[in-house]
C-alpha cells in the first residue's frame, strides 16, 4: 500500500486517466473528489461488499421460491 499526504486542493494521479483531489478535511472526515472515465468503475468499498454478499446469499434461492415471495409480497385487489 503506498501512503500519501495530501491536503485540501492537492491531487493524486493514477495512470492517465483517473485523478483524485481532497476536496475538503475535517476532523475524522476526507470529502474526495474522483475524475475517471465512464468505463472505470469507481465504488466505495462497503457497496461493493453488500453487492457480494447479495450475490452469495442469492445462490442458495431458487426461481420457485421467488416467485412464492413475489406473490406474498402483491398488495390484495381492492374490495
Amino acid at each position: 500500500m503506498l501512503v500519501i499526504r495530501r491536503r485540501a486542493g492537492q491531487s493524486v494521479l493514477i495512470g492517465d486517466n483517473v485523478e483524485i483531489e481532497v476536496i475538503e478535511v475535517s476532523p475524522g472526515r476526507v470529502k474526495l473528489g474522483i475524475t475517471a472515465p465512464r468505463e472505470v468503475l469507481v465504488l466505495r468499498k462497503e457497496i461493493n461488499l453488500t453487492r457480494e454478499q447479495n450475490l452469495i446469499a442469492a445462490r442458495g434461492v431458487s426461481p420457485s421460491a421467488v416467485l412464492k415471495l413475489m406473490e406474498r409480497m402483491r398488495p390484495d385487489p381492492p374490495a
